[in-house]
């Protein structure tokens, strides 16, 4: 019987063993599956553990755009590489554009009138000598009523001096006859001279075959109706301001300038004139600087005289003037087109092999031309200088594909 019980207890603890090494090998298999398994991926038993999302900045430092020699010269992209240049000093100031005073006039009738028709419109083009209005008016009916009369007394003075001649020179009259008749000739002339003056004073023409009292009042030079205020019967006098007509193929850019940055002006230079409502750029020159700096402002005011033939540049508009203040040459400079923003960040798109990688910058001073590299690119550094943008554009849509 104690040999029954003895087997008996061995066969237990053959059992508890085996249970232990099953267990084991089952611990040991279900470890190896964990660590093989995915981020993210879910098993029959749960959900998986939060998934690590993708760095967006890492996965652009990354990112990059192949392509051969063939596209780059296809795409028109000019790879340059980065090096030492001269940069233009820049100072900004803020202006106004305004009309050029030299080229605009304010059109009054000279006489009182009253106005029978008005013939243009506010911003209608004119040109020069063309009718603006028409206008009634007794100054103008005297006038040459008196031109008239002054006209009819010289023709009645040069026969009465024909005859007293011929009578002079045949002997049959005093020469003393023929003297007088000289001088009345002359008076009569003087006259005639004078009241063709008058009219012309006043713009009006000698004579009309509409009347004595009507006169056209027309335009001194071409330009565009920037102001009318008249209309049809309105009565005026000699200096109301009825028309304001400006020459806008040129205009004034009005300037106040600190009195610390005056000698970066003089009379003269070439300044450049910005749009700050819209892409807009142009060269103008400076015609008057002022002589006086303000009390309270500590400022003078400048004039820069700006052509403006196709009309882009209205008065009102804001501009920024920019004077070139000295030429700085720095050791790392790169072309104002090359470089790009991604994201907060800003790049210029490096030339290694056959790809374009971007690479973050920083920037300092900067002209039309080119801008200072700080940081991020030694000089040397081959780069795409022209057509950054058709890389940019690669760049987005791919990492736009791939979710980053």
């Amino acid at each position: 019987m104690n040999k029954s019980i003895k087997t008996s207890g061995k066969a237990q603890l053959l059992g508890v063993l085996l249970i232990i090494v099953v267990g084991a090998v089952l611990a040991t298999l279900i470890l190896t599956k964990s660590e093989k398994k995915p981020v993210g991926k879910q098993d029959d038993d749960g959900p998986a553990p939060a998934q690590v999302q993708s760095n967006p900045k890492a996965a652009h430092e990354t990112a990059h755009v192949i392509m051969d020699d063939g596209q780059v010269s296809a795409s028109g992209i000019v790879v340059a590489a980065a090096g030492a240049a001269q940069i233009a000093s820049v100072v900004q100031f803020p202006g106004e554009i305004q009309l050029n005073d030299d080229r605009t006039v304010h059109v009054v009738p000279r006489v009182p009138a009253i106005a029978e028709a008005v013939l243009v419109s506010t911003g209608q083009t004119v040109r020069k000598g063309q009718a603006l209005a028409v206008f009634s008016s007794q100054v103008i009916s005297e006038q040459r009523s008196a031109l008239q009369s002054a006209q009819k007394r010289r023709s009645l003075a040069l026969t009465v001096h024909d005859r007293e001649k011929k009578l002079w020179e045949q002997k049959i009259t005093a020469e003393q006859d023929f003297l007088q008749a000289q001088a009345a000739l002359r008076e009569a002339e003087i006259a005639v001279e004078n009241a063709q003056q008058k009219l012309s004073a006043l713009g009006v023409a000698a004579g009309t075959g509409t009347g004595l009292n009507r006169f056209e009042l027309r335009a001194p030079y071409d330009g565009l109706v920037v102001e009318r205020k008249l209309s049809v019967g309105e009565a005026v006098r000699e200096d109301t301001h009825i028309m304001t007509i400006s020459d806008m193929s040129s205009v004034w850019v009005e300037v106040s300038i600190p009195a610390k940055d005056l000698p970066l002006l003089r009379v003269g230079a070439k300044v450049l004139v910005r749009a700050t409502a819209f892409d807009a750029k142009a060269t103008g020159t400076v015609a008057f600087v002022g002589a006086l700096v303000g009390e309270q402002t500590r400022m003078a005011r400048a004039r820069i005289l700006l052509a403006n033939p196709q009309g882009t540049w209205r008065p009102g508009l804001f501009v920024s003037i920019e004077v070139n203040a000295a030429n700085l040459k720095v050791p790392v400079a790169v072309e104002t087109e090359a470089v790009q923003t991604l994201g907060n960040r800003q790049v210029v798109f490096v030339r290694e092999e056959k790809r374009f990688v971007p690479r973050s910058v920083k920037l300092g001073i900067s002209d039309d031309k080119y801008i200072e590299v700080l940081e991020g690119l030694p000089a040397g550094t081959p780069y795409a200088a022209r057509g950054s943008y058709i890389i940019k554009s690669e760049l987005t849509k791919m990492t736009s594909e791939e979710g980053f």
